[in-house]
């Protein structure tokens, strides 16, 4: 199929600048905000998982080191066991003026002084496209575990993968990074720029980028035995790359799939190609905190709230317009191969769905009929429902019940089946 960019922004992009007029926004800033994330939190906790609370420690910052892949140049520091590559630690790169630094000995002994850290990957940003001074579209980061983390020797040969959602940008993923890293773990966040989403093409750019990142994680864990890998992913975007990186596992090396212990997925999924969800994902997207997305149940106007007209009349061509490419017959083959993979090809690890009743995008029904499919296969599935939380935002508003359900399903699923296998 063609490149969708010519289909999708002339009719759409432009009858959405109309919609979003009277929400005085101009459809660039809606698509790439310049505002900080609202980190504010709410203490009231949700209801309806399936498993007990437990208290859970704060987390913690990560230590950040990330370059531009464009520049770098592999060369070892003479750091007792352990290669470190010759970077200039900044993420403001110029093909005209590149200036190389090594990092003091004694900084890199202070972050790397866990000997489990010997042989980790070497940590890097990879961008969409020409890397540049003003860039932001960075594909996917890799995050090194906390030096302080309590359980670093036990969780630093796991890499846990945040696949985002649509629109997702990495400072948005950094707070469920930040807790992971403090936790021991790798991780990885990897997003999709806006801009390559509106013009994916079958095959294209989007799809590559995904390659990418699996023969990284392939390279990674054929470093050494003991390696694995859990997913977690967030909206039915971070889902359906999650089955992209599936099917790619599988034709490379099917034993790869065997290194998957657990599978994490958040406000997910519609496991059908329907054009109400998909506009509505898109809507949330471009609308941001505008959206009637982004309202939970968190009073009796929540509940009762009805999309803007300029929402409404947004949904409206964005659905007409699903409803035509979805059935396009590259776009429903690509599509139905990623939803049968999902469905029946998922490795045999455990899975944790988090979802809420009060979320706009993703019905609650199709989660839990989802999860009622996947048990009568026979998998291990664990699922929470915080009933009144907005799409991909039970973090924010549910931090400590959020947190306990990832802790409780890492102890009883991912690392005791890790130690038994």
């Amino acid at each position: 199929m063609g490149s969708l960019s010519g289909i999708f922004q002339r009719p759409v992009v432009a009858a959405s600048a109309v919609a979003l007029a009277s929400v005085s926004a101009d459809l660039r800033d809606k698509i790439w905000p310049s505002k900080p994330l609202d980190t504010s939190l709410s203490s009231e906790q949700a209801s309806g998982c399936t498993l007990d609370l437990v208290h859970e420690a704060k987390w913690a910052r990560v230590s950040d080191i990330s370059v531009c892949k464009s520049f770098a140049t592999r060369s070892s520091v003479p750091v007792p066991k352990f290669r470190f590559p010759m970077f200039h630690v900044e993420n403001n790169c110029h093909s005209n003026n590149m200036a190389f630094e090594v990092p003091s000995f004694e900084h890199l002994h202070n972050v790397y002084r866990s000997a489990e850290l010997a042989k980790a990957p070497r940590p890097f940003d990879y961008y969409s496209g020409e890397c540049n001074a003003t860039s932001t579209d960075v594909v996917y980061r890799w995050h090194l575990p906390h030096p302080n983390a309590v359980d670093l020797s036990k969780n630093s040969k796991m890499v846990v993968v945040l696949l985002g959602w649509l629109g997702a940008k990495q400072k948005h993923l950094k707070k469920y990074a930040d807790w992971y890293t403090s936790k021991g773990f790798h991780v990885i966040t990897f997003t999709f720029p806006m801009s390559e989403v509106l013009s994916y093409q079958v095959g294209g750019k989007a799809e590559q980028h995904v390659e990418l990142l699996v023969n990284h994680l392939a390279d990674w864990l054929d470093e050494e035995d003991g390696k694995n890998l859990v997913f977690h992913t967030f909206s039915n975007t971070g889902w359906l790359i999650y089955g992209a990186m599936l099917e790619k596992f599988q034709s490379q090396d099917h034993t790869l799939m065997e290194r998957i212990k657990g599978c994490i997925v958040d406000s997910a999924p519609v496991a059908a190609p329907d054009p109400q969800v998909w506009a509505s994902g898109f809507s949330a997207a471009l609308l941001k905190k505008n959206s009637i997305a982004a309202k939970g149940y968190r009073n009796t106007d929540d509940i009762v709230a009805k999309p803007t007209m300029s929402e409404a009349a947004l949904l409206v061509i964005l659905e007409k317009f699903f409803d035509v490419i979805l059935n396009l017959p590259a776009v429903h083959q690509r599509l139905s191969n990623v939803l049968v993979q999902l469905k029946s090809g998922q490795p045999s690890c455990p899975q944790l769905y988090i979802y809420s009743s009060a979320d706009k995008v993703i019905p609650a029904g199709s989660v839990e009929s989802f999860i009622e499919a996947q048990q009568r296969m026979g998998r291990v599935v664990r699922s929470c429902n915080f009933k009144s939380t907005p799409h991909v935002d039970h973090f924010r508003h549910e931090p400590e019940l959020y947190t306990t359900q990832l802790s409780q399903f890492f102890k009883d699923c991912v690392l005791d089946s890790r130690r038994h296998n």
